[in-house]
């Protein structure tokens, strides 16, 4: 076999050496490369370093200046510190607890028992995406529960909650009244919160609550290098910003048609978005204000570029500062499956699944923006649309997993738009081909590369140190 040439520019998305080559060695390239339609995407084998047995000692869950709450365990033998909320979702804990805009947060369930149905596989549909999870691992850094099953019963359940828990490394804690939490964190907001195994609460322990705002979440849930999910259904190619993207945004859109590439959350994107169809940004979790990189790579993206974009959740956010709006932190957010969203271009209400602390300041939009979507319970802002271009941004997720299916159709209109684009290059640039290339497909990562599992706040805070302290070191020398 002859030597592989070097790849050109166009070919990686500057991610190897630019060297022009004939048409003729493009092909050869091409035929080196051994793909098939939609290569499987294997999970690594899962480090349980974190791995506990399942704890049955006494439990306190700990509200900072608040009350404490006393209860049993039922999960890891784990101390953490965390941002306490709640929601109100009645089912949907295994994909709740996966969703990475979770990473960080104390998640008490309203539904007095969890776990009933148990917690299924790591099963992969045909595009090698997880069926049940939205990321491999559990990203709440702790649970709380009013009373768990420890008996499960479903035919798609290996497990209990319980023992995912200890395996995950994450503190679990039942039996206490979620009632009080939540009429607690309604009126004071969300607030910052402790679990403690096994021990006696001691108040002076208060001072070791850890803020995970002061913690660029996204960049422990982001992925560290590009990976590919490849879609036989159809010809359009979209990058996707990962922010902490969930499987099933990813199903969304290699579900019609889309074959995706996601970056890491901070990559220069308007750089290479010219050889793509259209730029997606996904959930994630934290402040958005964290993520300025992403902001001036967005803000450069629609100064240069006509390519359709679409945000969701925190997308939605670092869109908006992006255009130069600004964003606030809710008194306790808005986590739920059932909340109505009108859509203000139709006056149609959908009912809506939505997971965040943050919205966007709808009243600092510029004059070529519009709100497109309003929360009927609190009235903060749930969408914005560009006037005269194919952007625009939910607070919500269409997505919707778990949750109804009311806004979905949202996907439909972004790759709509994404379809014209592409047809509308096609007549400027005939030779024009954003298909990703066999090769491209063979080298990139199909899971997202150097996530590392969630872990307690106080160990996030001595890594992020660390990183920033390394960081600082590789720029002095």
């Amino acid at each position: 076999m002859p030597m592989l040439p070097r790849i050109a520019h166009s070919t990686l998305f500057g991610l190897v050496p630019t060297i022009k080559r004939p048409l003729a060695i493009a092909k050869q390239i091409r035929g080196f490369a051994t793909v098939e339609g939609n290569t499987p995407r294997v999970q690594p084998t899962p480090s349980r370093i974190r791995s506990t047995p399942i704890s049955y000692d006494r439990a306190t869950f700990t509200i900072r200046d608040g009350p404490v709450f006393n209860g049993k365990s039922f999960g890891a033998k784990s101390n953490i510190s965390g941002e306490a909320v709640f929601t109100t979702s009645l089912v949907g804990y295994p994909e709740s607890l996966t969703d990475p805009s979770y990473r960080g947060q104390i998640l008490v369930f309203t539904q007095p028992l969890i776990g009933n149905y148990g917690i299924p596989s790591a099963a992969r549909d045909e595009n090698g995406l997880l069926r049940y999870f939205e990321s491999p691992n559990l990203q709440a850094a702790g649970v709380v529960v009013a009373d768990v099953a420890e008996q499960y019963s479903h035919w798609t359940a290996v497990k209990s909650l319980g023992e995912w828990c200890a395996e995950e490394g994450v503190p679990a804690v039942s039996g206490v009244d979620t009632r009080a939490i939540v009429t607690y964190l309604r009126e004071q907001g969300s607030s910052l919160a402790r679990i403690t195994i096994g021990e006696e609460y001691d108040a002076d322990q208060d001072e070791a609550f850890v803020d995970p705002e002061q913690i660029n979440l996204v960049s422990k849930v982001s992925t560290k290098a590009p990976f590919h999910v490849s879609s036989s259904a159809g010809d359009t190619h979209v990058a996707v910003i990962d922010c902490g993207v969930k499987e099933n945004i990813l199903r969304s859109l290699v579900g019609r048609g889309a074959s995706v590439t996601c970056f890491p959350y901070d990559y220069p994107i308007h750089k290479v978005a010219h050889h793509f169809d259209g730029v997606f940004i996904s959930n994630g979790p934290g402040d958005p204000t964290h993520c300025q990189d992403t902001v001036y790579h967005l803000r450069k993206l629609m100064e240069s570029s006509q390519v359709p974009i679409m945000g969701i959740c925190l997308g939605h956010q670092l869109l908006a500062l992006a255009a130069g709006a600004r964003t606030i932190k809710l008194k306790y957010g808005n986590r739920a499956h059932n909340i109505p969203a009108l859509d203000c271009t139709t006056g149609r209400c959908h009912i809506t699944s939505q997971n965040h602390g943050y919205a966007v300041d709808a009243s600092t939009l510029p004059s070529d923006w519009k709100e497109f979507f309003v929360n009927l319970n609190d009235s903060s802002n749930e969408g914005i649309v560009h006037k005269s271009r194919p952007i625009f941004g939910t607070q919500f997720h269409p997505e919707a997993r778990g949750g109804p299916l009311d806004s979905s159709y949202l996907f439909d209109t972004y790759l709509e738009s994404v379809a014209r684009f592409k047809q509308g290059q096609a007549v400027f640039q005939p030779k024009r081909d954003s298909r990703p290339s066999p090769l491209l497909v063979d080298l990139l990562a199909k899971e997202r590369v150097g996530v590392v599992p969630t872990t307690g706040m106080e160990n996030l805070l001595r890594m992020n140190e660390a990183g920033e302290q390394a960081t600082g070191a590789a720029r002095a020398a």
